[in-house]
């Protein structure tokens, strides 16, 4: 579990995040949404250490990370999965030396063990058979893929999504988000993902956090937000024509139950 409290992070005079507090759960998909320019990269890069926070807590299993040493922030690095808007893959390297690298890194493991290990990560997205392909010879979905599958390959117990459907076309996107939440299930690990893709909000979003202007909104899940009466948050998630009918019609179906 991550909680923060009384988050706040300004850049001079500019008050990008504004006294956030809350809980991101073991277990389930945990999804920021907000506007570009509301804070969300901000709130995820304070989260992960890529910036210090103006004032607040970051605790990890009550660990505050603020306030760690740096030995102590870089073991507990080792405990994050990072997958980042673009796969982020090194095309010198095969699919199967991408998923090794951070076991290269970072783990005690021999070379056969190593080996083992992205292997099993490698068929855990369903890429058995593309150890041997480099980046630019596999689609994008298939590099999301082998990014989670590199992230997942030191067994995180927090794993961090920046956009991770950016690019990807819509079935491919639910592949991705079928993916990302069976494994945070499966593993029970707290994921976070940074997302403006509202098929994910309404399929995989089980705690949902909205930030508005750098202040968190609104928080719930999936199912609640047909029924909010958040007027930011409705103007936000029902933005398309389509979905103000849809969010009319379930509005019009409550009142006639």
């Amino acid at each position: 579990m991550i909680e923060i409290k009384h988050l706040c992070k300004s850049f001079g005079d500019k008050n990008v995040l504004k006294d956030i507090s809350t809980i991101f759960e073991n277990g389930k998909t945990n999804l920021i949404i907000g506007q570009s320019g509301s804070g969300k990269t901000v709130l995820v890069k304070n989260l992960v250490g890529l910036l210090t926070p103006s004032s607040g807590e970051v605790l990890y299993d009550g660990r505050d990370f603020v306030s760690m040493t740096k030995k102590e922030k870089i073991l507990l690095r080792r405990e994050m999965g990072m997958i980042f808007q673009s796969a982020a893959l090194f095309d010198s390297l095969t699919v199967l030396e991408n998923v090794m690298f951070p076991l290269d890194m970072f783990s005690s493991m021999n070379y056969r063990d190593r080996v083992k290990r992205a292997r099993t990560c490698i068929d855990r997205v369903n890429l058995t058979g593309a150890e041997n392909k480099y980046p630019g010879e596999i689609s994008g979905g298939m590099q999301k893929r082998v990014a989670i599958a590199r992230a997942i390959a030191l067994n995180p117990k927090y794993l961090f999504c920046d956009e991770p459907n950016s690019g990807l076309d819509p079935k491919t996107s639910l592949v991705i988000d079928d993916l990302l939440h069976s494994i945070t299930q499966e593993y029970n690990i707290t994921t976070i993902i940074n997302t403006h893709d509202m098929n994910s909000v309404m399929g995989i979003g089980e705690n949902i956090i909205f930030i508005h202007q750098g202040k968190k909104e609104w928080q719930g899940k999936s199912e609640d937000i047909m029924g909010s009466t958040n007027e930011l948050l409705t103007d936000f998630i029902f933005a398309s024509d389509l979905l103000k009918k849809m969010k009319k019609s379930e509005m019009e179906k409550m009142k006639n139950l």
